[in-house]
């Protein structure tokens, strides 16, 4: 972020429905981001008051995109975080991707999504007032709600921790103790982990495993560690979403609310995964 130490971070997953009015859903998911990623990118801590902060930057994303005439009309959902250079973590999280905080084997912080009723997350949206007076005329519903409702918390990160930001193609067919499994197995294996004495420990050549590699030992496909862990989760979300025979976290939702619908198995949606492995400097 601008000439800082902070990162920023997220997801945003545009909202499928608006294809029924013959609306792009990412139209507005990757101007959302672009806006973001601009304002994360030049930004300068003098010009902004309060700091700039998960929420605050959801927020000039949002009002970005909205003054785009390039995008008439869409919505999605956002998980968006602002890494501290020393070593806090804030998540303004809206709708129903989210992220989960995984420190030496275990879950140690996760969002909760937040949903209007059963698969109706919160969305930031444009909608047109065309749209508006058809939903007023015939009794339909656009939601559309701001960054403002999004839920916002802190958390301290710690060497070796493990970031993992998903839209909810990865949470409908993976829980946290499946994503916790994915990526312990990757971490021990590359020995970015290590069992030790005491325990599950921070392995001593961590850093050298999330710089990106530079072309010369053939892994240019997956250039670091990170990179492997979102390709492996993404891998296991898509094998469950097509699963007809194993109930993920979406089939028992719906069997819990819809008994009568007998869904059983994964649920296919587009799936995003951005992964961010925690290092300090120095060890």
């Amino acid at each position: 972020m601008g000439s800082s130490s902070d990162v920023a971070l997220g997801v945003a997953d545009g909202v499928g429905g608006w294809v029924d009015s013959g609306v792009d859903p990412a139209d507005f998911a990757h101007g959302f981001c672009d806006y973001m990623a601009h304002a994360a990118y030049t930004h300068k801590a003098e010009e902004w008051n309060p700091p700039l902060g998960a929420r605050s930057l959801m927020q000039r994303g949002y009002e970005d995109i909205c003054k785009d005439d390039t995008v008439r009309a869409g919505g999605s959902t956002a998980c968006v975080a602002v890494a501290k250079g020393d070593g806090g973590l804030e998540v303004a999280n809206l709708g129903d991707s989210g992220f989960v905080q995984l420190r030496l084997n275990a879950i140690h912080n996760y969002s909760e999504p937040q949903t209007h009723a059963f698969n109706t997350p919160y969305q930031l949206s444009i909608v047109p007032e065309k749209v508006l007076a058809q939903a007023a005329a015939f009794g339909g519903e656009q939601l559309c709600d701001f960054p403002k409702d999004a839920n916002v918390s802190q958390h301290s990160l710690r060497h070796g921790d493990v970031l993992v930001f998903a839209s909810d193609g990865v949470w409908d067919n993976l829980s946290s103790q499946d994503i916790l499994r994915i990526v312990s197995k990757i971490m021990l294996g590359a020995r970015a982990w290590e069992h030790t004495d005491g325990g599950v420990g921070v392995g001593r050549s961590l850093n050298s495993f999330i710089l990106a590699d530079d072309g010369k030992s053939g892994a240019e496909e997956i250039p670091s560690l990170q990179s492997f862990l979102a390709v492996g989760i993404t891998s296991e979300a898509k094998s469950a979403s097509m699963n007809t025979r194993v109930d993920g976290p979406f089939a028992r939702e719906v069997q819990k609310y819809y008994p009568h619908e007998n869904w059983h198995g994964g649920k296919v949606d587009d799936i995003c995964v951005v992964v961010a492995v925690v290092c300090e400097e120095g060890k």
